[in-house]
């Protein structure tokens, strides 16, 4: 282990702390109907994260390799998320995301103390490297996703004018739209490293038990590329960008699910 078990429960507990009190300052100011206080969230978030942060490299980074467990990923994925809407609060009003993100980010560190001697698979660091920027592609892609079917929603109230409680709460739509393409950005750009990675430390990315899921992923980048391209270049927005962004979505999910279904399902009835 690269980090004592008593240092990485230490700053485990300590990121629950903090996440914990976090989720009692939202719902304690939406209760009593009082503005947020954006700089003092930040600083919360940003102290979690470097505890989080110390709290997953000691759950999963060890001297002979990387252990893979379900929920150490899983605390991962939740860290990574945290620092992208971070630094995306810095310049946008992106704070409110928090009201989700810390109870879901407690419970994924809960999870991770409470199941510290679970079943993990050991990976030498070349695999792990290319396993965990799939994983962090992934998630990113997936949020993306949800923040399509979000900005689908908040569009259509508002088009309707339906402004209940729960449209107030969310940030304006031009910010969400805009949060929308930096989670593409950064995740295409994941995507892409993945990609890269599983050729250059796999021996055959199109082997029968990969080639569905290695094509699905190249399809999915390709549409997130045109997408990307489309916003840069067409001004892409709207219903159009989100109808790609799910598109991509779709072919993510197939390539994590769907060579599983190709392979355990069709190909033994064949």
């Amino acid at each position: 282990m690269i980090i004592s078990s008593s240092l990485t429960l230490g700053a485990n507990l300590l990121a629950l702390v903090f996440y914990s009190a976090g989720s009692l300052y939202f719902i304690t100011r939406l209760l009593r109907q009082h503005d947020l206080e954006r700089k003092s969230l930040l600083v919360t978030t940003a102290v979690a994260l470097v505890f989080h942060g110390i709290g997953v490299i000691g759950n999963g980074f060890y001297r002979e390799g990387f252990h893979l467990s379900y929920f150490g990923v899983s605390s991962l994925i939740f860290w990574a998320v945290n620092l992208l809407v971070l630094i995306s609060s810095l310049k946008k009003a992106l704070h409110n995301l928090f009201v989700l993100l810390y109870p879901l980010s407690a419970l994924s560190v809960l999870a991770s103390i409470v199941s510290k001697n679970q079943a993990s698979h050991l990976l030498d660091y070349s695999i792990a490297t290319h396993v965990i920027l799939s994983i962090i592609a992934y998630s990113l892609l997936t949020i993306a996703s949800l923040q399509a079917l979000l900005l689908a929603y908040q569009s259509h109230q508002l088009k309707h004018k339906h402004l209940t409680p729960g449209v107030r709460l969310l940030p304006p739509l031009q910010t969400i739209e805009a949060l929308l393409f930096e989670l593409l950005w950064v995740g295409e750009i994941m995507l892409t490293l993945a990609i890269v990675s599983g050729f250059w430390f796999l021996e055959d990315m199109f082997a029968q038990h990969l080639v569905h899921k290695t094509v699905f992923s190249l399809c999915a980048w390709v549409i997130y590329a045109v997408l990307l391209w489309g916003r840069w270049q067409l001004g892409w927005r709207g219903n159009k960008a989100i109808r790609w962004a799910l598109a991509g979505f779709i072919c993510l999910m197939l390539a994590y699910f769907g060579s599983r279904l190709v392979l355990e399902m069709i190909l033994q009835r064949i």
